[in-house]
């Protein structure tokens, strides 16, 4: 106990303990000064965090010093050699209390300072800060209106997986119905099946897809017998205004369908459209449920588009219409099927193969039912893929104008205006078809491109952001950003952006782009001599880019010559390339776009880098 008395008392008289005190309350005081101006002057997060560091570590050090020296009138002195006749230690002790008192009165009337008026209006800042956020994002979604519904994924309440093509597609033939209806908004199938197994209650996907009303429910089937269970939620406070159960026998599942549509559409009080729209309408004309289970199992296998799917849903769909050979949306779904084979999957003689099925297929939906939409819908992916896209936005239009509510031709539409450099009515339909299908990331994608072609940079950035929130892992979303970040002129943000692209082709052609406005030409010679290697035969229009990027025009020109030589489906977007639409004045494109089907650039209303 003596030598932890002696110790303490030492300690005092050398004033570690005042040093320790004083040292503290500095510090203190420093960090809360620096917490405040250190924004002011958008200094980087790290300088605090340095600051409170350093600070730290010298603490130990200051108490060494108070330790091993005093302060004399000759300066700083080893403590061992102050004679204790010589020494002020109690002068010295004397003042670090008043200093310490000093300072102690400043922290506490900076404390009162920093309560009493700088928080008050730090708070009015960050509420007027979350304020404008929330005004942003409740901008960016559609506005909830009184007559607004998403109809979630039924549950598969079977207890077989093989039965999920069933419940899905039941699914989407209430999506399709209520659609039909004058005044009733149907957020469309990408948005409203996100929230399969959701466990968000009513009021948190309303307010995720503004609407009013959500349509919840399941399905069994089982041998014969068909149970829906259905309820219609409101979604500001979670109460079910109706809820109905139908047992019903498989043979009898039209009927079904459309009594749960008329119900729904009853208690919505919503009209259905002019009569003509009872005619879009997928199911068989001869009534056959297993040509409609075929049908219904061929898109599910297409919707979800893994390895092998597509000859799996061709399979179905040629089923369908053997078992109702005037099944006219069955032929239509055939010929998509095999144009989304040939485009995705083939090549050469079998591409081409494929492409004449589905001429075929389409050509006898055609004559089926010259007023359905879908029809349409099929003509125009034909001819979109055969580089043909005047015909295909024809196509398009007539499909639009026979089922005004089918948003998934409402954007194709649009992409084919924007194709022809028609972007201010590309931007629109497709902010049209987002307000009712809100997080369908590919589309966000190509309203970020659309957007980004005619210079609003900020918007495009705020929506290919939204684009890689829904699908982090999506690929080519990082890469438009890439080219957003490019017409800015800010290189290194571009190659950040291109270097968060996921591993793969659009990775390799993003940074590639990227690194030619950079100030390292070898790596920037180097990835592009890589792109070239790896992938010059099935992406020579992206190789185009790149030597757009680098200002060679012949070369340019060259690899787009090459491009259109392998049918390489980027040519389509040449009008809304902003970085091959610096040659927008160059004869040379005037000559290549007449020569491939396109507008003139002249016309277009994209602006290049």
């Amino acid at each position: 106990m003596a030598t932890t008395g002696g110790f303490i008392a030492e300690l005092k008289r050398r004033n570690v303990i005042r040093m320790a005190g004083l040292y503290l309350v500095t510090a203190w005081l420093v960090v809360q000064v620096g917490a405040t101006l250190l924004p002011v002057f958008d200094a980087p997060p790290w300088t605090m965090k340095a600051l409170v560091m350093t600070l730290a570590v010298a603490f130990v050090p200051a108490l060494a010093v108070a330790w091993m020296f005093e302060l004399t009138p000759q300066g700083f002195r080893r403590d061992a050699e102050v004679p204790a006749a010589e020494s002020i230690a109690p002068r010295t002790a004397r003042t670090l209390d008043r200093a310490i008192i000093v300072l102690l009165a400043l922290a506490l009337g900076y404390f009162g300072f920093d309560k009493f008026v700088l928080s008050p209006r730090r708070e009015e800042a960050l509420v007027a800060e979350a304020t404008r956020a929330a005004a942003v994002r409740a901008a960016a979604l559609p506005a909830r209106r009184g007559n607004s519904i998403a109809v979630l994924p039924l549950a598969n309440a079977s207890g077989d997986a093989s039965q999920l093509f069933f419940s899905d597609g039941l699914s989407e033939n209430l999506i399709d119905a209520l659609s039909k209806f004058e005044g009733l908004r149907v957020i469309g199938r990408t948005s409203s099946f996100r929230f399969r197994d959701s466990k968000e209650d009513a009021r948190s996907i309303g307010a995720k897809l503004g609407v009013a009303y959500l349509l919840a429910g399941s399905v069994q089937r089982a041998e014969n017998t068909v149970r829906i269970r259905a309820e219609v939620v409101r979604t500001d406070d979670g109460s079910a205004i109706w809820t109905n159960l139908y047992d019903k026998p498989y043979g009898d599942l039209f009927a079904l369908q459309d009594e749960l549509t008329r119900a729904i559409a009853v208690v919505l009080k919503a009209k259905l459209l002019a009569p003509e729209a009872k005619r879009q309408d997928e199911r068989p004309p001869n009534g056959s449920v297993e040509a409609y289970s075929a049908y219904l199992r061929g898109k599910f296998y297409a919707d979800r588009g893994e390895d092998g799917d597509m000859r799996l849903a061709i399979a179905e769909m040629t089923r369908a219409t053997s078992l109702d050979p005037k099944y006219a949306s069955a032929w239509a779904a055939l010929s998509r099927n095999w144009t989304t084979l040939a485009a995705l999957g083939l090549s050469g003689d079998e591409a081409q193969n494929a492409y004449a099925e589905a001429r075929k297929a389409g050509d006898v939906a055609l004559t089926l039912a010259p007023d359905l939409g879908d029809v349409y819908v099929a003509r125009g992916w034909l001819l979109e893929n055969q580089l043909d896209w005047r015909g295909a936005t024809e196509a398009y239009q007539r499909g639009l104008e026979l089922s005004p509510g089918n948003l998934q031709t409402m954007f194709s539409k649009a992409s084919m205006l924007a194709l022809q450099g028609q972007l201010d009515e590309a931007i629109t339909l497709t902010r049209q078809a987002l307000d009712n299908d809100p997080m369908s990331p590919n589309w966000w994608n190509w309203y970020s491109a659309y957007l980004s072609a005619v210079g609003r940079l900020d918007e495009a950035e705020k929506a290919i952001r939204d684009s890689i929130e829904l699908r982090p892992q999506g690929s080519s979303a990082w890469a438009q950003l890439t080219i957003i970040e490019l017409q800015r002129g800010d290189a290194q943000a571009a190659l950040d952006a291109a270097r968060r692209e996921p591993e793969g082709v659009w990775r390799d052609i993003a940074v590639a782009m990227a690194l030619q406005a950079g100030t390292d030409r070898a790596a920037a010679d180097a990835a592009l001599q890589e792109l070239i290697s790896d992938y010059g035969d099935v992406a020579a229009y992206q190789v185009a880019q790149v030597q757009a990027l680098r200002n060679d025009a012949d070369a340019a020109f060259e690899w787009l010559e090459k491009a259109h030589a392998t049918r390489d489906p980027g040519i389509g977007n040449l009008l809304i390339d902003p970085l091959v639409m610096r040659y927008k004045t160059d004869p040379r494109l005037a000559a290549f776009c007449a020569k491939v089907g396109l507008p003139a650039p002249a016309n277009s209303q994209t602006k290049g880098i």
